[in-house]
């Protein structure tokens, strides 16, 4: 049988690669339910009902007594402060570490050397390290040199997510037009001058969208690390779960729920005042070189000069409170026990002692198979989510309601926009451990309790990313469709979908990466994995064992985080 040029084509356009990575997707996922067990055993504990059902009815009546507000007032402000100094840190640490990963840095003070390329892809490749880490296990490290010194929070915080802004800084710059920085180079500027006149203005809105971002991070971790120990409203979240006080535990999370929407909030009404589009930018088409005017440093002086008074307060008033109500003695890092601890710690670390092959090998899969089915939950709840929640659709003269009217179907439309929001803001505030010890009153400790937890949990986060991105959507090719009558249906399939689904999947992949890390912070709770195995390690205080498992946690970080970039680049 001949096969013709055309049916060679039509094959080859089903096996592009679009329709390979989507197969390899399924397969993930497949390899994923069966490895929780789902098909072997029964995992759903019918006993735990009656205590989840009581859990939900304490919502409509949460503690609002003098004592507990009291107390949730000073762990809000705890939490809130430790989230300004672990992301004041970690930008300071960032903008250092940006500058030295960024490959325009080394090729403009080594210009035609050969040792430029390994130079920044060894900082880079040093970076990865600490990034690979979750804060928790940063926690459980420094809490056994420091005690539970407000140092060990913010260090925690700063130290991973120093690197994380590193990396993302040096992206940014590399990718920044390098025309101005060549012309004051020639002209005898100072590389750091020239960096500082050229490069920074052009990239000020993403690195400032950015920094927003990551603030909302650093409050989310900052509830996390309360679990062990760092005060705050995690703390007080995992205090009353344990002692089953359900009624103070929602008075905690609606102040956590609150504390995230101020956030959130006055986060993206900076960012619109300043142009910035959307808190996390990542580009899925190769950018194109911009003209010689450069709108984006007319956009950062135009930006400048509105921006408002609350910044001004913020630099000058609310960084020097923060370090000052948190009171973290800083000489401990520079002290003399800091060295003979870790001294200590590194000689009991080595040799390394290796546990059986089979039992990492076992936990690597199950840690794999948590992070993709937490992902495709979020990707998919997120995607779903992400359309009602953004205020360009469904609102009065959005592109599926042209009709400018306010009715009936425009006040559910709101009401909708407003419930939504409210439910994606919820799953990303409270933090994943506390939800998956909910999950566990129903579902027996495994992987699938885990994966419901940074399911959820990113679902929120995802969604919300999704709908910015909605929001930014260029309507043009939209509006030309419905200029032709097009019906709503097709302009979403052929409109909205083609427009949208690139950044989708790029926010998606790139949450992989983080999803794959936060399983260690719900192995912490019991939910398998490497991260209650090396849980476990540190507690037990067995550095030899954790040297192996750390290690084996990394280069799984590494192999998802090169996955996840090479899909990214094939959706460029």
């Amino acid at each position: 049988m001949i096969i013709s040029k055309r049916q060679l084509l039509a094959g080859y356009r089903f096996l592009n690669y679009h329709t390979v990575w989507g197969s390899l997707f399924l397969v993930a996922i497949a390899f994923s339910f069966y490895a929780t067990g789902i098909f072997k055993q029964n995992i759903f504990n019918p006993n735990g009902i009656p205590q989840l059902s009581q859990f939900f009815q304490a919502a409509f009546h949460p503690d609002l007594s003098p004592q507990i507000l009291t107390v949730t007032y000073d762990a809000a402000i705890i939490t809130f402060a430790y989230a300004v100094c672990g992301t004041f840190c970690s930008i300071f640490l960032g903008i250092i570490g940006g500058l030295l990963a960024s490959e325009i840095w080394w090729l403009t003070i080594l210009p035609r050397n050969q040792f430029t390329q390994p130079t920044w892809l060894i900082v880079r490749g040093f970076l990865a390290i600490p990034r690979a880490i979750h804060e928790l296990i940063w926690g459980l490290f420094l809490v056994n040199i420091w005690g539970l010194d407000p140092l060990v929070g913010i260090a925690a915080i700063a130290i991973p997510f120093g690197a994380t802004v590193a990396k993302v800084f040096s992206e940014i710059l590399d990718e920044t037009p390098r025309q101005p920085l060549q012309i004051l180079l020639n002209s005898g500027v100072t590389p750091l001058t020239a960096f500082i006149y050229t490069l920074i203005p052009q990239a000020f809105l993403n690195l400032v969208s950015y920094t927003f971002y990551r603030f909302e991070c650093s409050l989310r971790s900052a509830a996390v690390l309360g679990i062990i120990g760092a005060g705050g409203l995690g703390y007080q979240i995992f205090l009353s779960l344990q002692s089953l006080r359900y009624e103070q535990l929602w008075t905690f999370f609606y102040t956590l729920f609150i504390l995230n929407g101020i956030v959130d909030l006055t986060s993206a009404l900076l960012r619109r005042h300043l142009g910035c589009k959307s808190r996390l930018d990542i580009h899925t088409n190769k950018s194109s070189p911009q003209p010689t005017n450069h709108p984006r440093l007319s956009a950062f002086i135009r930006g400048y000069k509105k921006i408002p008074f609350i910044v001004t307060l913020t630099l000058t008033f609310l960084i020097p409170f923060s370090f000052w109500y948190i009171n973290a003695d800083f000489s401990k890092i520079w002290a003399a026990k800091t060295r003979y601890l870790l001294r200590d710690i590194l000689a009991d670390s080595f040799p390394p002692s290796i546990p059986e092959i089979q039992q990492l090998w076992l936990l690597s899969g199950q840690t794999l198979a948590m992070s993709i089915l937490a992902i495709a939950l979020a990707a998919i709840g997120g995607m779903l989510l992400s359309f009602p929640a953004a205020t360009n659709f469904f609102l009065p003269g959005g592109l599926l309601n042209p009709n400018p009217q306010l009715n009936l179907s425009s006040i559910w439309a709101w009401l909708t926009l407003l419930l939504t929001r409210a439910i994606l803001l919820f799953c990303r505030a409270i933090p994943a451990p506390i939800v998956a010890l909910v999950v566990v009153f129903v579902i027996f400790p495994g992987i699938l309790p885990g994966a419901i937890a940074l399911g959820l949990h990113n679902l929120g986060i995802l969604g919300r990313l999704k709908a910015e991105n909605l929001e930014n959507l260029d309507q043009r090719p939209i509006l030309a469709l419905k200029a032709q009558g097009t019906p709503a249906a097709s302009l979403f399939l052929y409109g909205v979908l083609p427009l949208s689904l690139p950044r989708f999947l790029a926010y998606d992949l790139y949450r992989w990466e983080v999803c794959l890390r936060e399983t260690v912070i719900v192995g912490l709770v019991g939910a398998g994995g490497l991260g209650r195995l090396l849980t476990e390690q540190l507690s037990s205080f067995d550095y030899q064992k954790v040297v192996v498992t750390l290690g084996c946690f990394v280069w799984l970080t590494f192999v998802v985080d090169w996955l996840s970039g090479l899909a990214r680049r094939g959706l460029r």
